[in-house]
């Protein structure tokens, strides 16, 4: 979406390209555009929708360009590098910025004292905000200089590497996942899988004990000690999912390694 070229200089503020990467995105899409509407610059980097994603994008006014799917970390760094502006918004479909989030963005980049911005992102879970435990604050780098920051390269839990300290800004990046239990507990697997790889291709080893005590140690960080049981029944099936995803990357880590040759 290229708004006027002088919008950025009327508001007073470094130029920023707000950047999405999608796939079968249609359902999600429109919120999340309108959200970010004040970017100079949308970008969206598509890897091969087939509902009307790419369509809808363009409707929209987005510049759209196709990336065959690399992993999380190289897909965002991809679409990063594809901006017309370094200040880069990097944010998911299902995701949102609030009107407080972006007053807060609008603020900082009138004269940024930082390469980069974090802010809290808020998450939708089982039909409520999580407030509490592993889903808040979930402080979330997503605002920076490209020239000074970039997408690791993991494919899984991928992250933005600053080169220097980052701030935080005001207001809540809100997660509207609209996915079910079932769809979550899918990718949840998924994702536990690539971190067991990923643990395997740094010759990470994965004992009884760990994979006894990570998840215990993990229930009681995030349930007892973060609160999550303020967030009632959501908050409880989120945290013990968290924990058996613990477990669970640990087996399969053990697991890939008697496949490789290794010890169990």
């Amino acid at each position: 979406m290229q708004l006027p070229r002088n919008q950025a200089a009327q508001a007073g503020r470094q130029p920023v390209s707000a950047v999405i990467i999608t796939l079968n995105c249609a359902a999600q899409l429109p919120a999340c555009l309108d959200s970010v509407a004040f970017a100079d610059e949308i970008v969206v980097v598509d890897s091969g929708s087939t509902d009307g994603t790419v369509e809808l994008a363009r409707s929209r006014g987005a510049r759209v360009v196709h990336q065959d799917w690399l992993g999380f970390g190289p897909q965002k760094q991809f679409a990063a590098e594809q901006a017309s502006h370094d200040w880069v918004l990097s944010i998911d479909s299902d995701e949102r910025v609030t009107p407080a989030l972006r007053a807060s963005m609008e603020k900082a980049l009138q004269a940024p004292q930082f390469r980069a911005y974090q802010f809290p992102r808020c998450n939708r879970f089982m039909g409520r905000y999580l407030r509490h435990g592993e889903g808040y604050p979930d402080w979330s780098l997503r605002l920076f200089d490209r020239r000074h920051a970039r997408w690791s390269d993991d494919t899984v839990h991928e992250r933005v590497i600053n080169l220097g300290p980052a701030d935080r800004l005001e207001g809540d990046l809100l997660h509207e996942s609209a996915e079910t239990l079932e769809s979550y507990l899918a990718k949840q697997n998924r994702y536990t899988t690539l971190a067991a790889q990923a643990m395997l291709a740094e010759g990470r080893e994965a004992s009884a004990a760990r994979m006894l005590l990570s998840p215990v140690m993990r229930f009681i960080k995030m349930y007892l000690l973060r609160r999550g049981f303020l967030d009632g029944v959501p908050g409880l099936v989120h945290v013990a999912i968290g924990c058996f995803n613990s477990f669970t990357k640990y087996a399969k880590l053990r697991e890939f390694r008697l496949a490789s040759g290794g010890k169990g």
